[in-house]
This record gives C-alpha cells, structure tokens and sequence, in this order.
C-alpha cells in the first residue's frame, strides 16, 4: 500500500475528511487514497460541540472505528492533543493511523508558536520511538482568529521543530494562496469548498494537500434535517428522490 507520505511526494493529495466509520468507507470506496478525519464532524456525531466538546476517550474511540473501517492511511484531527499530546499520538499510532493535525489555538485564541512547537517536537518524538513515519500537518489559525502576517513565521517554527506540511484554513482567495505556497519552508494543505479555486486549480497554485474539514459532514446532515422536516410536513420524499 502507498503510505500516506508518497502520497504527499505526488501532489495534489486530495483528502475527503470522514466523521465515522461509514463515512470513512463510504469515502474509500468513491476512491480516496487516503482518509482524513474531521473533529467536527466527529464532534457532531457525538452530538457534541466542536473545538473542546469531545472528551479525549471519546476522540479516540471514534478514530479507532474509523481506522479499522479502511485499508487506506488515515490522518487523524487530534485539535491541539486533547490535553496530553504525547499520550494521544501514542494511541493515535497504536491504532493504526500514519498522520496527524494538529492546531496552534485553543478556545478561539492563538496560542505562543513556541508552545505549538513544542507539541509538535513531541508528537515526532513519540511517533520516533515507536518506528512509525507519522505525517504532522501543522495547522495554523492564523486566518481564522489572529495576525494574518505571522503565518509564515509561524511555518518556519513548525518546521524546525518536525512538521511536515503547513494547514491554513480560511484561505481560498488564489492570490493569497499563492503566496503562501511560495513563502512557506512547508508543502501547504487548503481547505477547499464552495467558492474555493477548484482542485485542479489549486494543483496549479502549488498547493500539496487539499480537504474539505467539516463540509461533507454539514452536506449530511442538511440533507437528513431537511429530508425529515419535509416527511414530517408535506408527508412527500420529494428531497430523497433527488439523492
């Protein structure tokens, strides 16, 4: 099987993100080289809120599932480590998975690169000692909830402290994308969806990894809301005649 590295080294590597098992096969199965997962839509499937609603063991039981649904690499979305990064990677490795996001904010706020960074030596740490090629995608939020101009800066910190790949989510504008690309010290994962350049188009802005975060689970679960709210009103199944 091609690792979740190689995949990397040909880009674009296109990751539909995964909420739970189905989904995950579901995702395989429509021919994705590699899965992704998203904490919230992981969140979401608990009935949980994202960003600190999900428990650590319940994070963890998720991810086993989808893991063991697949034959593909997963890269698994830890948040910022569930409180114990150390411990988190080792289960994460344990239980199969070959990657990694990991986000520099908590609670809406960005938190010191340096800390991040430490995290991040961490996490490479473990997956050394345990023999496993772990792909860190350091995560960014710095377009989200901070000082836009320190995102490069911010890349080359995680670089040297073992990331592999620099995610900024909140950017789909080519031009910025662009120059992300060129001034980053790391390949460079977009979070695509509506209103972003298409994947072909982000192929040729440079851009090594693309996935869509939670989009594919909200598309879910509008479609159950809005299927149901139309059995229960019209009594018609007018919406899963279209599905």
């Amino acid at each position: 099987m091609t690792t979740l590295r190689e995949l990397h080294e040909r880009p674009p590597l296109v990751l539909p993100n995964a909420w739970d098992a189905g989904s995950a096969r579901a995702i395989e199965a429509a021919g994705a080289q590699a899965i992704a997962t998203t904490s919230a839509g992981v969140s979401w499937a608990a009935g949980v809120e994202d960003a600190g609603g999900l428990s650590r063991p319940a994070a963890m039981a998720a991810l086993r599932a989808i893991v063991a649904a697949v034959t593909v690499p997963v890269t698994a979305d830890i948040e910022s480590g569930y409180g114990d990064v150390e411990a988190t990677v080792a289960e994460v490795l344990e239980m199969g998975a070959v990657g990694i996001n990991l986000e520099d904010s908590s609670e809406g706020t960005l938190i010191d690169p340096a800390v991040h960074a430490g995290r991040i030596a961490a996490a490479r740490a473990v997956a050394v000692a345990a023999g496993i090629d772990l792909v860190i995608n350091a995560r960014t939020d710095t377009y989200l909830y901070g000082d836009r101009t320190g995102t490069i800066q911010r890349a080359e910190v995680y670089a040297e402290a073992g990331a592999d790949v620099l995610f900024v989510p909140g950017v789909v504008d080519a031009s910025t994308i662009r120059e992300l690309v060129a001034g980053s010290p790391l390949p460079v994962n977009i979070m695509a969806g509506p209103g972003a350049p298409t994947v072909a188009e982000l192929a040729a802005l440079g851009v090594t990894r693309i996935s869509v975060g939670p989009a594919i689970t909200t598309a879910a679960y509008d479609l159950a809301t809005a299927a149901a709210r139309e059995l229960l009103t019209t009594g018609t199944y007018e919406i899963l005649a279209k599905t």
